[in-house]
């Protein structure tokens, strides 16, 4: 790992607010399935992580863009009441705040369809701009690639060069993730961004999980920590070392946002100067204790419950 700077965790990545509908079961294509009452909760992959990481007791802030619009002014507000700090979200005038569009089913699975809005618009030269002013109290980087690619490059880039350590999750995989392969930030893919990264990039055929993880970070140079839902997490490392993480387990009700509590709760354990393992065997139970409640951010659980659930 680098060298740490500070023990805060710097986020990069979307804001949106999200609209969701429980029905008993998801849509096929063409097909309209009747739920409950629609419920508005606070979204994005880079503000959901971001409350993750403050709820676990790390100091957050967050860098990213909402519209100048009751949607933007109302999800600063809730990002502010979590105690992040939001001093490098934009408002950006004539651009609607991100939406994303969810249905929940009874198993607790989901569907998702994301309005970028303003996340689009997240400009490389603000984000550099933004990361100068907090990087020196950075312990960890996270970076989500809902935001433009060259966003998420200039992000990866200055916590290289600052020595802070980075964790990028490739949730899309895009051509940025690919273009950082050299760049060595700890990626933490699933299952499918994995063997989607695996073929992008080039890598000989794998039978399995195990064996892309282990290309992967030999690719990269870094450790890959690939999550497997309620199969817990694979931390494969460049020198072919594999440690797997079992998830405990959990009452499921959404699993909407259990990723990002994943990735917000690892940052906080690496900005706080754990190890990748301690790190990721933290953010594997706080993932799974989110899942029990509706909404990507109403089961994030906070530092005390983590600490008793890992006895």
């Amino acid at each position: 790992m680098q060298e740490r700077c500070g023990d805060a965790v710097v986020v990069v990545g979307a804001v949106n607010v999200d609209l969701v509908v429980a029905a008993a079961r998801l849509p096929g294509p063409g097909e309209t399935v009747v739920g409950g009452d629609l419920a508005r909760y606070g979204g994005g992959k880079g503000a959901n992580a971001a409350v993750a990481a403050a709820r676990a007791g790390a100091p957050v802030e967050l860098v990213g863009a909402v519209g100048a619009d009751a949607e933007g002014t109302g999800a600063v507000d809730e990002l502010c009441a979590e105690g992040v700090g939001t001093c490098g979200v934009a408002r950006l005038d004539g651009v609607p705040t991100g939406v994303a569009l969810i249905v929940t089913d009874d198993a607790g699975e989901n569907q998702i369809a994301v309005g970028a809005g303003a996340n689009a618009r997240v400009d490389a030269d603000a984000v550099r701009t933004a990361l100068d002013g907090v990087l020196d109290r950075a312990g960890c980087v996270l970076v989500s690639t809902e935001i433009p690619d060259d966003a998420v490059v200039a992000a990866v880039r200055a916590a290289g060069a600052a020595g802070v350590a980075c964790v990028l999750n490739p949730a899309p995989v895009t051509g940025a993730v690919l273009d950082l392969l050299g760049d060595a930030p700890v990626l933490t893919p699933n299952r499918s961004e994995l063997a989607d990264l695996h073929t992008r990039a080039g890598l000989p055929d794998a039978a399995d999980d195990r064996a892309r993880a282990v290309a992967l970070a030999g690719r990269t140079g870094a450790p890959v920590v690939v999550t497997l839902g309620g199969d817990g997490v694979l931390l494969a490392h460049p020198d072919g070392a594999v440690r797997e993480i079992p998830a405990g387990a959990a009452q499921v009700r959404d699993t909407t946002g259990a990723g990002d509590t994943f990735n917000g709760v690892l940052a906080a354990g690496l900005a706080a100067g754990r190890d990748l393992s301690d790190a990721a065997a933290t953010a594997v139970v706080a993932a799974s204790l989110s899942v029990a409640s509706e909404g990507a951010r109403t089961g994030m659980p906070r530092a005390a419950e983590i600490d008793a659930a890992r006895g």
